[in-house]
C-alpha cells in the first residue's frame, strides 16, 4: 500500500525542499506501507533536483507549464499511485508520525474520507506558534460541518495543508480548485461535501510563514480577487451538496 505526497514547487520553493525530504525520511509507516514523493515543478526551471538526493526512488520529480501551486498539486496527483494522497508544501514539514496517524485513522474508519491535523506555524526568526485559529475537538468532522463554520467566518477552522485524502474522492472532485489562491480550501469543502472528516489532535505539519508564500500576498484577503475567489468555493460547495440532496447554505 502507498501513501503518495504530493508537493508543489516553484521558484524560492526549492531552497525548502531539503527540509521537507528530511522530514518525509524520518516518517515510520505501518506494516505493509510505503511512500512515494511526486514533486512537480510548476513552470521551467525550476531544476528540483538539485536540491535532493539522486538515490532515493521514492522521489518522483514531475514539471508541467506554469499553473500555480493547485494546478501542480493536481498534476502530481496525475502521476501518483498510491491509495491515500497526502499534500506537502515544499516550505513545510511533517512532524514526526503524522503519516502514521493520517493512515491509522483512514484504515479505523472507512467511512471516513480524509483526515486534517493540528498546525504549528515556523516563524521567520526560527521559533513556533500554534496556528492562529481554534482546533475543533479531535476526532469526526462530521459531513458539512467544515462549510457551516466557513461560512460563519470565510475561512476555515482546520488546516487545508495537512490533508490526507483517499484517492477515490480526489479523483471524484477532478483535484484541487484551479485558483491562484485558496484552491486547498475548495478542495476541502468539496471533500467536506462528499464525506466525513477527521481531526486529528497531534500536531501534524510544520507550517513555514514567509513573505514568498501565497498567503502573504496583498491580494490573498480581500478585494476583487478575494470576493471571486470566495464565491466560486461557496458555489462550488454548494452545487455538491445539492446535489447530494442537501439543502445550499442560507448563511
Amino acid at each position: 500500500m502507498i501513501i503518495s505526497v504530493v508537493t508543489p514547487v516553484h521558484g524560492e520553493g526549492t531552497a525548502f525542499l531539503p527540509d521537507a525530504y528530511a522530514s518525509l525520511n524520518a516518517q515510520t509507516l505501518p506494516d505493509g506501507w510505503s511512500w512515494e514523493w511526486c514533486v512537480q515543478e510548476d513552470g521551467p526551471g525550476v531544476d528540483a533536483a538539485a536540491h535532493l538526493p539522486a538515490d532515493d526512488p521514492r522521489i518522483r520529480i514531475g514539471a508541467s507549464r506554469r499553473g500555480g501551486p493547485h494546478v501542480a498539486r493536481t498534476m502530481a496527483f496525475a502521476r501518483s499511485s498510491g491509495q491515500l494522497v497526502k499534500t506537502l508544501d515544499s516550505d513545510d514539514q511533517l512532524t514526526p508520525g503524522a503519516l502514521a496517524r493520517d493512515i491509522s485513522v483512514l484504515e479505523a474508519h472507512p467511512a471516513v474520507g480524509w483526515t486534517t491535523s493540528r498546525v504549528l506555524d515556523l516563524l521567520p526568526d526560527g521559533s513556533t506558534q500554534s496556528f492562529e485559529h481554534s482546533d475543533p475537538e479531535p476526532g469526526l468532522l462530521p459531513q458539512g460541518s467544515a462549510f457551516d463554520f466557513w461560512t460563519r467566518h470565510h475561512r476555515p477552522r482546520i488546516h487545508p495543508a495537512t490533508l490526507c485524502v483517499r484517492r477515490s474522492l480526489l479523483a471524484l472532485l477532478g483535484g484541487w480548485m484551479a485558483l491562484p489562491a485558496s484552491g486547498d480550501t475548495g478542495l476541502l469543502l468539496g471533500l467536506d461535501a462528499l464525506a466525513d472528516g477527521w481531526f486529528i489532535g497531534d500536531t501534524g505539519l510544520v507550517y513555514r510563514k514567509h513573505d514568498g508564500q501565497i498567503t502573504a500576498h496583498p491580494d490573498h484577503r480581500d478585494g476583487p480577487e478575494w470576493e471571486a475567489r470566495m464565491s466560486l468555493i461557496r458555489e462550488h460547495a454548494e452545487a455538491l451538496r445539492a446535489a447530494l440532496g442537501e439543502r445550499p447554505g442560507k448563511h
